[in-house]
């Protein structure tokens, strides 16, 4: 294969090449629109008849066609082509550039390349910290032989797009869940005479993951309540949360033991999300408020306040997080709730702190706690436990207080 022309004026030539590519006014695009400019001018550049690009969907097993000049219906059809199969399977799986001079069914795997009637192709893997995120094929509908320049110009575009889709995906993954997240959690608090609540969402790090609460009246008149944290970060984490949520809702109108209710949604999580694990807090107040009955799937214990007391941590049989295969039965405790009683309920992210223990937390936690009416407990806390620190996880809180006996 040759390796180009070296002469001042093909230098001078492939400057320009690459700065038609490089250029500062694509930063503005989003993803589609970039992708789209980028490959019409790498045709250009290239004189080649098709350009495409195909990523990897959320498994990391297909490419999918996202982007394609010259052979639009590759994105219009929906193509999915799998890691290591075909011409640009196998471009993924190596990391490496292919070029083919000469197409046929025995090195592609999409038969629209052949009906399309491309003869030649030259592919080059799209790269972010060593991981691939898709590929970049070019094509022409009369042989030809790719040159080391046409090549190392394709790659040059290659790792412009990776990092243009990359920062993109980052960004738009980051939107939906965030949004998703405002969408999951209680726009309000139920109003229940008797109880008060209030909440406080804090993403870690300017980014939301799988931190989630919930609280909700039953047909019987219990009330429900839910603090969930499910591993993982961004998107993926955050429709995980919201999956799991749907399951425990829907669980909850048929189970009254919080500890059976626990158990039937760790079903769901070991047979639908086998690589999920969370932990999971769930309690179930009843119709008079005397009684909070309470089981914790590997869920930090909630933090108690009653008038004639010091807060304490409940001690509560720390069952496993869902996800973990198990056959351990799990447990639930009955707490009284006397008139005045103020309780947290929350996410680690309060508590876990990385130049401290976490008996640190709790101790903190402990004397931040006052039984006070919900919004004066959730503020108090979250003064002394966060003020002006820039929370490194995300932190969800639900305060709720029993109000003090009438007067006789």
């Amino acid at each position: 294969m040759s390796t180009g022309d070296t002469t001042p004026d093909a230098s001078e030539e492939r400057l320009r090449r690459i700065e038609a590519v490089t250029a500062a006014d694509l930063a503005h695009l989003d993803v589609e629109d970039l992708l789209g400019v980028l490959l019409q001018r790498v045709r250009t550049l290239l004189a080649v008849d098709t350009a495409a690009v195909l990523l990897l969907d959320s498994s990391g097993s297909h490419l999918v066609a996202t982007a394609a000049q010259g052979i639009e219906e590759e994105v219009q059809q929906g193509v999915r082509i799998p890691l290591g199969k075909g011409f640009a399977g196998r471009i993924a799986a190596e990391k490496q550039p292919v070029v083919l001079d000469d197409v046929n069914p025995t090195n592609v795997h999409n038969p629209l390349l052949l009906r399309r009637g491309i003869r030649s192709m030259l592919g080059v893997p799209l790269l972010s910290g060593g991981n691939v995120l898709g590929v970049l094929h070019v094509g022409t509908l009369t042989p030809r032989q790719f040159t080391d320049d046409d090549r190392s110009l394709l790659q040059l575009v290659g790792d412009r797009v990776a990092l243009a889709t990359r920062a993109r995906i980052s960004h738009a993954e980051r939107t939906a869940a965030s949004a998703l997240q405002r969408s999951l959690l209680p726009a309000e608090l139920p109003t229940v005479p008797g109880l008060e609540f209030a909440a406080r969402y804090v993403p870690g790090d300017g980014e939301v993951g799988g931190d989630w609460y919930d609280v909700f009246l039953l047909p019987s008149g219990r009330l429900c309540i839910v603090m969930g944290d499910v591993a993982g970060r961004g998107l993926p984490a955050a429709v995980t949360m919201g999956r799991l949520r749907t399951v425990v809702r829907t669980c909850a109108l048929d189970l009254e033991d919080p500890a059976e209710l626990l158990s039937k949604v760790d079903e769901h999580v070991r047979h639908f999300e086998p690589t999920t694990m969370t932990t999971v807090l769930c309690a179930m107040i009843d119709p008079e408020h005397r009684t909070l009955k309470i089981s914790t799937a590997g869920h930090p214990p909630p933090v108690l306040a009653r008038p004639d007391a010091d807060a304490e941590l409940l001690d509560l049989y720390h069952d496993l997080p869902l996800g973990v295969a198990t056959a351990r039965p799990r447990h639930t405790a009955e707490v009284a709730l006397a008139p005045g009683t103020s309780i947290c309920f929350y996410t680690d992210g309060l508590v876990e702190r990385r130049n401290a223990s976490l008996d640190a937390g709790f101790d903190r936690l402990r004397h931040a706690m006052v039984p006070e009416r919900a919004e004066a407990a959730c503020a108090a806390i979250m003064l002394q436990m966060v003020g002006r620190e820039q929370v490194h996880d995300d932190i969800a809180i639900l305060t709720v207080s029993r109000d003090h006996a009438p007067p006789t």
